[in-house]
């Protein structure tokens, strides 16, 4: 069995994309993650120790938006997918990173990547 931590539309300002106003001026980014991970341990305990704290996961996501710039949502996707990673009790991570404000020509409504990372082994 699966179970699944969700953490949708956490919001930072960031200074990602290839093209010089983005670096300079930045734009918003937002970020949605789904952690598969056992909940047995911590439904059992009812102890946040033994669970993944997405406050604090939340507070990770906006140091790396808002952190060194890179070019491509795809990269700030792997740092982010790393960092949930990095919580011991996630086996795997699925993130979305939106940009919502990107320098597209045409009218949309949002533009995202979406990668899946799963621990090795696991």
């Amino acid at each position: 069995m699966t179970d699944r931590i969700r953490l949708t539309g956490v919001r930072a300002r960031g200074f990602h994309g290839v093209y010089d106003a983005e670096r300079q001026h930045g734009q918003d980014f937002v970020v949605d993650l789904d952690l598969e991970l056992s909940l047995a341990a911590a439904a059992a305990s009812d102890d946040v120790a033994d669970t993944v704290h997405y406050g604090e996961l939340a507070e990770r996501v906006v140091e790396i938006v808002a952190g060194d710039p890179v070019d491509l949502l795809e990269t700030l996707a792997t740092r982010i997918a790393e960092a949930a990673l990095g919580f011991g009790l996630v086996d795997a991570v699925t993130v979305t990173v939106h940009k919502p404000q990107a320098p597209i020509a045409v009218p949309f409504g949002d533009v995202s990547v979406t990668i899946e990372r799963r621990r090795a082994g696991r």
